[in-house]
């Protein structure tokens, strides 16, 4: 039996492929991610303003996670010159996006600290991630509200 969490199969395969490299690979892994995020939809792309900016991430980070019918899409926009933010960026955007309400609020909030890059990444990068997937959560559980 494990104690490592439960994940949703999209977070559980991309925290596969992270500690299944060594170390010293895992942040190549995470520069790959940046090259991976997927585009904004045409109503945030002409209107970014609707994404909230990330004030954990030193880059300009803005990102909204929206509820449609239960199912989570999460959006981010992250310069192409803070690659790991970017990074962080893409494992939320394919992570998150397509799960239920509930399978986001589950995600545990340790989830950066899960796929093996704290001695890679600096603890304020990490911080970054973090705040991106607690703002996911509360707009999740916002939307769900109203």
């Amino acid at each position: 039996m494990t104690d490592t969490p439960a994940l949703p199969a999209a977070l559980a395969e991309i925290r596969e492929d992270f500690l299944a490299l060594p170390e010293r690979e895992r942040l190549q892994l995470l520069l790959e991610f940046s090259h991976e995020l997927p585009d904004l939809p045409e109503r945030y792309a002409s209107m970014p303003g609707l994404l909230e900016r990330v004030e954990e991430c030193q880059s300009p980070v803005r990102a909204f996670a929206e509820v449609d019918d239960d199912v989570v899409h999460f959006y981010a926009t992250a310069p192409a010159e803070a690659p790991t933010t970017r990074g962080f960026a893409s494992i939320l955007a394919q992570g998150l996006s397509g799960l239920s309400t509930q399978q986001v609020l589950d995600v545990p909030d340790d989830f950066p600290l899960m796929i093996g890059l704290n001695r890679a990444v600096s603890p304020l990068r990490l911080g970054g991630m973090a705040g991106m997937l607690t703002r996911a959560k509360r707009q999740v559980r916002e939307q769900l509200a109203a």
